[in-house]
């Protein structure tokens, strides 16, 4: 009979412990929990649309409150998302905020979207929301230390990418790379060299990092590492203008004015109107003795771009004396 006693009280416990698990966590009731198992499985299958129209029903059916799950919530904002529609993605996060006003990871993914949507003193206020209930949660460290790096405060963001960095050591490189262009910003070349070497270890396919160490590497006065630097950027993203219009501006400052002429024609044989690519030519023009041309085409510059680097670089040339 003791037996039997001790048995029925360690179902008991189990049963309590179970709805606790719940309610802590979060949870649908179980007679929900397989629809949203459903809609999960539909999403990691790449089924968004059906993922939605899932989510959709099991979120507002019967207008039952207890339903709007944060995580149901997370899961359809992502499926909208994964669909291209970061708009009904951010509504869906900001309606699930509204039920979960403290939920962080929410607060993550709404931040996250309105920096995306270059939104950033909103999502500023998110980060900092999430940083407020979890002062040591990743994402959002960073997260707001990119939105500090877009404001321009480059101290207070490498100050949050060094929090970060102590809790994921073993972070994505993207990352190394964001914290190196930090210290390129505000000319600390050494340093961004150094960090951007770093993330070129752990991925040195990416034309971005090359592009930074490039820069780094210019600052520091080593042209040709920075130009060798720029053409491996070049060759791994042949159809980014940009990457093109900085090497045709680096081989002019280096007095190679053929090869220079070479690349802005090269690139505005598919981009007509790419403004550095323009001012560019037109530096290799006056090289060449054609001023008049020079002259012309950067007043058009500034005329038709100019709020651009380009173009407000192109104005001052056309004022000159």
């Amino acid at each position: 009979m003791m037996w039997f006693n001790r048995k029925i009280g360690i179902c008991i416990s189990l049963v309590w412990m179970a709805g606790c698990a719940s309610g802590f966590l979060g949870l649908a009731p179980a007679k929900d929990r397989q629809e949203y198992v459903a809609a999960r499985t539909s999403y990691e299958a790449g089924e968004y649309q059906a993922a939605v129209t899932q989510l959709s029903a099991y979120i507002y059916k019967t207008k039952n409150i207890s339903r709007r799950e944060a995580r149901a919530y997370r899961l359809l904002g992502r499926s909208y998302e994964q669909l291209g529609d970061p708009a009904r993605a951010l509504e869906v996060y900001l309606e699930a905020l509204e039920f979960h006003p403290d939920n962080v990871p929410l607060l993550v993914e709404a931040g996250r979207l309105y920096q995306s949507s270059g939104l950033t003193e909103r999502s500023i206020k998110l980060y900092a929301r999430a940083l407020e209930l979890e002062p040591h949660n990743a994402d959002a460290l960073a997260g707001q230390a990119l939105n500090y790096t877009h404001r321009g405060f480059y101290s207070k963001a490498r100050a949050l990418y060094d929090e970060f960095f102590v809790l994921r050591s073993n972070a994505a490189p993207v990352y190394r790379a964001r914290y190196a262009d930090t210290f390129l910003r505000q000319r600390n070349y050494a340093q961004a060299f150094i960090h951007i070497s770093v993330a070129l270890g752990q991925e040195p396919s990416n034309a971005d990092f090359w592009r930074i160490s490039a820069d780094a590497r210019y600052g520091l006065g080593q042209l040709r590492e920075a130009l060798d630097d720029l053409e491996t950027a070049v060759r791994l993203a042949p159809e980014r203008g940009d990457l093109l219009a900085q090497k045709a501006l680096w081989l002019y400052k280096a007095g190679e004015y053929k090869k220079s002429l070479t690349v802005t024609q090269e690139i505005l044989h598919q981009q007509p109107e790419n403004s550095l690519a323009r001012l560019v030519q037109a530096l290799n023009w006056q090289r060449q003795g054609k001023t008049k041309a020079a002259r012309k085409q950067w007043a058009d510059i500034a005329r038709t771009d100019p709020h651009s680097f380009a173009g407000q670089v192109a104005g001052k040339l056309a004022a000159r004396k």
